[in-house]
């Protein structure tokens, strides 16, 4: 009887101890979020991924903490997500993070980095950041992540600089600034100058990105804002958020899922705002009407002889809205022909969308 009672006590304890475990081990996975400032989309892993002081945190539709990524993974600020690499600012220096392996590939000291703040790429080898102290803008070329090139190119941006997002199409940076009254500027990366877009009655602006259409959203602490612009700056739009705005971040918008994730660093929490950039969205379009269209094995070929504007900024999506070209029309005098490469392509319906004007979308077939 002694006996059976000392089993009954010892399976009790191994039951609680069990139940410890667990709690524990459901504890370690639900992580708290602690001091958060960027967030970024792992679009391998349909994810986001959020900074954490000296951690990274995976967060789920809700802004809810799922899994803190295994160490050595870490990040304090502004963070950049390609090649299933994770680029991050923490303890002042640029890491990389293989993803794939949770390993420490790589780490750069920047001589004479000050705060090493905002962090933008162009998801192929180039990353581009910030210094908030110093005033400076710093390129970091991984073409051989072996040997990785550090460049400033800019010793003096005059303004605090902050967010800052790669603009592929005008080939510049694009960045915010801290303080009252806060400009957007951008750098010219051919020659490395800096331009005012616009000015702003925003104070202390934290973080800039871009959607696959060329607008711009703008996070901002005074007021506590998202402002959304258009590509060239001339219209401007306060973006509601369900969730609400505190000391809003580092923001990423997800051109995969069309989203923007909002990273609260005063209440340390993470809101989302949906859009519908997909073809559905688009109410108009032409079966090339006024252009004249050609498809071929490897290529549609669109022209037109009426007016339009030189250099537009456009984009091919497919049927999901997922953004598969962006890149800029260089229209000819005589023919205005535009080639659009399709040999890789799957077949299907897409639509090229010209974002710098208010012509209707072209509905393009692949056979």
């Amino acid at each position: 009887m002694v006996f059976g009672l000392l089993l009954r006590i010892m399976n009790y304890s191994k039951t609680l101890f069990s139940l410890a475990c667990l709690c524990s081990s459901l504890l370690c996975q639900s992580q708290n979020l602690q001091t958060i400032e960027s967030i970024e989309y792992d679009p391998i892993q349909g994810r986001f991924l959020v900074s954490n002081s000296n951690s990274v945190v995976h967060v789920d539709g809700n802004g809810n903490g799922v899994s803190t990524l295994p160490s050595p993974i870490a990040a304090a600020y502004g963070m950049e997500i390609f090649n299933n690499q994770l680029f991050a600012i923490h303890s002042n220096r640029v890491k990389v993070f293989d993803l794939a392996t949770n390993a420490l590939i790589q780490t750069v000291n920047i001589t004479g980095a000050g705060f090493l703040n905002g962090m933008a790429s162009d998801g192929v080898s180039k990353v581009w950041v910030t210094d908030f102290s110093a005033k400076k803008i710093h390129q970091i070329d991984f073409t051989d992540l072996a040997n990785p090139i550090t460049t400033v190119l800019s010793n003096n941006t005059t303004t605090t600089p902050n967010g800052i997002v790669y603009d592929e199409a005008n080939n510049r940076l694009v960045f915010v600034s801290w303080g009252s009254n806060a400009p957007i500027k951008a750098l010219d990366l051919t020659d490395n100058t800096i331009t005012t877009l616009t000015t702003t009655t925003l104070g202390n602006c934290d973080g800039i990105d871009k959607d696959g259409l060329g607008n711009y959203f703008v996070a901002s602490w005074s007021p506590n804002r998202i402002t959304k612009y258009s590509a060239d700056f001339a219209v401007s739009e306060i973006i509601t958020v369900a969730g609400g705005l505190s000391s809003a971040a580092d923001i990423c918008y997800a051109n995969e899922n069309d989203t923007l994730a909002i990273p609260n660093s005063g209440n340390t929490t993470v809101v989302y705002v949906g859009f519908d950039n997909t073809p559905n969205s688009i109410n108009t379009f032409i079966n090339h009407a006024g252009f004249n269209t050609a498809t071929f094995s490897d290529h549609w070929e669109i022209s037109t002889h009426g007016a339009v504007q030189t250099n537009i900024h456009y984009l091919l999506l497919d049927n999901q809205g997922k953004v598969i070209i962006s890149d800029n029309w260089l229209l000819e005098n005589t023919t205005n022909r535009l080639i659009v490469p399709n040999q890789s392509l799957p077949n299907g319906t897409y639509f090229l969308v010209m974002v710098d004007n208010k012509l209707p979308a072209i509905k393009l077939s692949k056979m």
